[in-house]
């Protein structure tokens, strides 16, 4: 962390944390979206299962070029769909 003072320092950390933050969002919608699929899910064991985790980052490029392509996104439309917030309301139920 560099910086003269330490606000700078702290707003330098509080991005960091927030680039993780995404990075940990997206990797988890494409998790999501691989083990939706039920042609691959069959592959990973309950011990795989449990050893999954979204903080992986082999896929990201920190120190390098970056080729966007601003006509191509992510197809976040097949990922799992998100269950509602919990709050301490009783849900109503899917029959009626």
């Amino acid at each position: 962390m560099t910086g003269a003072d330490k606000e700078s320092q702290e707003v330098g950390m509080l991005v960091l944390h927030l680039l993780q933050s995404a990075l940990v969002h997206v990797n988890t919608l494409l998790m999501q979206q691989v083990l939706a699929d039920p042609k691959r899910a069959h592959r990973f064991t309950d011990a795989a299962r449990r050893g999954l985790s979204p903080l992986f980052w082999t896929h990201v490029n920190p120190y390098s070029r970056f080729e966007m392509d601003m006509n191509s996104r992510l197809d976040l439309s097949a990922a799992v769909p998100i269950p509602a917030q919990r709050t301490g309301e009783p849900q109503p139920s899917a029959t009626g």
